[in-house]
């Protein structure tokens, strides 16, 4: 849950950052890596938001498990 609050936070920064700074627009790599999302309308927007928080949760399905596995195999290695 927090690795998806923390790429949704990122996610409304950087669209912030984009309608403050518009020469240094990061959209075009939002529009490549966020399938549907186009610059700027609300629905792209929350489009965007929930894409970017579900990318975290897929992230912390494989990272969390793989983690934990690696991480009893590596502690049961320096008990033994």
């Amino acid at each position: 849950m927090s690795l998806g609050i923390f790429l949704a936070i990122t996610y409304v920064l950087c669209v912030g950052h984009d309608l403050l700074f518009p020469a240094q627009a990061m959209h075009p790599g939002w529009e490549r890596s966020l399938p549907g999302f186009s610059w700027l309308n609300w629905p792209s927007f929350i489009l965007g938001l929930i894409e970017s928080f579900a990318y975290a949760w897929y992230v912390a399905l494989i990272f969390c498990p793989l983690f934990n596995f690696l991480a009893a195999r590596t502690s049961r290695r320096s008990k033994a």
